[in-house]
């Protein structure tokens, strides 16, 4: 069973100082469950905005969005904002809560979700992202790309249909990314969840089924080759 987020001529806009700003306009574009995605771009072009609206988490200045669960054949749409259920995110800043171990972390999701194996399912999913021996310690105690790693477990461990990762390897030095960027597409394509990515990283968005340049001409696709050949400062 698979399923897919459709945007139709999304546009956004805000009003700063009496004027309207345009991030971008007429978007349309469609993320399949178990495929991945990269966005780039330049810096103000919207990319965390897009994140944000395929998502369900804002809402569009004109455009549409739906949400087809069950795939083409049931025909089952819905507004984004019923997306929420089925969707994980990962932030460059990692977000976990110091107080809590790295397993109370990752099994805190499933606990409001009154899930009775959260501590089970969650060791099960540190395991996989290859923490099995730093359960026990607490944010401080890990390195950044431990603290990712985390981040990715907790993302995944209710098994949502849609992984959102802004930046995700954005705070790491370049071996401990490239470590990331794998287990976070292993772990997805393992899971079936669509991974949406906004990256500066031109090797993460290679490594992604589909790579996408927004700016604010519009939103482009990009082949590997041309990935490589955007300059450093059109895609952070």
């Amino acid at each position: 069973m698979s399923s897919f987020i459709q945007l139709s001529n999304i546009s956004q806009s805000f009003s700063l100082n009496d004027a309207k700003v345009t991030l971008f306009e007429q978007l349309n574009l469609t993320i399949n469950q178990g495929q991945s995605y990269a966005i780039m771009g330049p810096s103000g072009a919207g990319k965390s905005s897009l994140l944000m609206l395929m998502s369900g988490l804002e809402k569009p200045s004109s455009g549409q969005g739906v949400y087809i669960k069950d795939g083409v054949g049931s025909q089952q749409a819905s507004n984004l904002e019923s997306l929420r259920a089925d969707i994980g995110f990962i932030f460059q800043q990692f977000h976990l809560l110091p107080e809590l171990t790295a397993l109370g972390n990752v099994a805190l999701p499933l606990k409001l979700r009154g899930d009775k194996e959260a501590i089970n399912k969650a060791k099960v999913m540190l395991a996989k992202v290859g923490l099995q021996e730093r359960i026990d310690h607490k944010p401080n105690e890990l390195s950044g790309g431990e603290q990712q790693r985390v981040a990715i477990a907790r993302a995944l461990v209710f098994e949502p249909r849609y992984i959102f990762a802004d930046e995700p390897t954005g705070n790491l030095d370049e071996k401990s990314a490239a470590d990331i960027a794998s287990t976070l597409l292993n772990c997805c394509k393992d899971s079936n969840a669509a991974l949406v990515m906004v990256t500066h990283s031109q090797a993460l968005a290679n490594k992604a089924d589909h790579a996408f340049s927004l700016s604010h001409d519009g939103l482009t696709q990009l082949t590997s080759h041309q990935c490589n050949e955007l300059p450093e400062e059109a895609a952070c």
